[in-house]
């Protein structure tokens, strides 16, 4: 027998009111949660409105029979919830609508009860306890799942178009810039009695989160803890700061190659991409595009010049090695002592031991050219 609050059933009573008692549910949730004050009207008036109307319904049928749902109540229930995923209503709505819901009908109706109905409110607090308990993690598991499998679909379907943009059987829809990236490990996978398993993932979580964030349509990648390969859709001229951003939401420095891409033409900027990386890593993070290794990539290819060039700087010392690279970088002495951290003579008397074990002094123009390729030489070796 349903309750009797005022003088009334109270079950019959919430679905004669039904739209009244939609509206107040309505305007509790969006009152509590500001986010929700920004969902279009037509969401709010439409799937919200149900998910609180069939809400409100399942509650009357409870406080109907004053029994708790059963087994195909409650399947129905996780079937709605798995409706609402599919929909796109956040979870939290789903939820907020069973709590909220039920508060109103108690703010609303147990006001009005007389005092030989204090049992009756009593009864009624602890059967909506004990629906809440009961229809929470069924409810929660029915959208999850939906969710799940959603996120399933929409990854596999995204490993295809990426596998078939990468073997060169699909077009993308417009131009790609093909990233190639080199992640080094996170501070907390070196940490003593930490999961790297576990840390490394987070890094990956961080970093695919922040390539999302920049673009607006969907970032096809192939990552590890280690790096991969990543399509962002659109024009060169944005990667620095995607890949500036990325690095910094992944915690680490990333060595990452840039090469861009017409929409045929993704497979063969792939591969390009992975060898510039293979270069560019040796230098350092950063963000490096073809022009930026030239030298460097040249000198990776076969050639029978590789290690005759190599040989060159072969008789140095990892220090001379070192300096020879910083001087030529900055220019001059004071600013490559600077970075070193030695005074300029010694930069001078390492000059003068290079000239000396090379035959090929770096103060001299015509001697710099061959210099640094002999250091590209040895720095492409394997």
């Amino acid at each position: 027998m349903s309750f009797v609050i005022g003088g009334r059933p109270l079950a019959e009573r919430i679905v004669a009111e039904l739209p009244s008692f939609v509206r107040l549910v309505l305007a509790e949730i969006t009152d509590r949660v500001p986010g929700y004050r920004q969902l279009p009207a037509e969401e709010l008036s439409g799937d919200i409105a149900r998910v609180i109307e069939g809400t409100l319904r399942a509650f009357a049928r409870v406080l109907r029979s004053r029994e708790l749902p059963t087994a195909d109540e409650l399947r129905f229930l996780r079937e709605s919830a798995a409706r609402r995923a599919e929909e796109g209503v956040p979870v939290d709505v789903v939820l907020t609508a069973y709590h909220v819901g039920i508060q109103v009908v108690w703010d609303v109706l147990v006001p009005e009860a007389r005092p030989e109905e204090v049992g009756e409110v009593l009864a009624l607090n602890a059967l909506a306890m004990r629906y809440l308990q009961l229809v929470t993690p069924v409810v929660s598991a029915g959208y999850l799942d939906e969710r799940q499998t959603m996120f399933d679909d929409e990854r596999s379907a995204r490993h295809t178009q990426l596998t078939g943009l990468l073997d060169g059987t699909r077009v993308a829809d417009g131009p790609v810039v093909v990233l190639a990236l080199h992640v080094p490990p996170h501070p907390d996978e070196l940490t003593d009695g930490v999961d790297t398993a576990v840390a490394g993932r987070r890094k990956l979580r961080r970093l695919r989160t922040e390539l999302e964030r920049h673009s607006r349509e969907p970032v096809l990648s192939a990552l590890t803890p280690d790096g991969g390969i990543v399509l962002l859709p659109g024009e060169d001229e944005r990667a620095d700061r995607v890949v500036a951003d990325a690095a910094r939401a992944a915690g680490v420095s990333l060595t990452v190659a840039a090469v861009a891409a017409p929409p045929s033409g993704v497979a063969a900027a792939a591969g390009l991409a992975r060898e510039v990386l293979a270069v560019a890593v040796r230098s350092g993070p950063g963000l490096y595009r073809l022009a930026d290794v030239l030298l460097e990539y040249q000198l990776s290819r076969p050639s029978a010049a590789l290690e005759p060039l190599a040989a060159v700087v072969a008789p140095l010392s990892d220090e001379l090695v070192q300096t020879l690279e910083v001087y030529l970088r900055r220019g001059s002495r004071r600013p490559a002592a600077t970075e070193l951290h030695v005074h300029p003579n010694t930069v001078d008397y390492r000059l003068r031991r290079v000239a000396e074990l090379t035959g090929l002094d770096p103060t001299r123009i015509e001697h710099v050219t061959l210099l640094a390729a002999a250091l590209a030489a040895r720095r492409a070796r394997p």
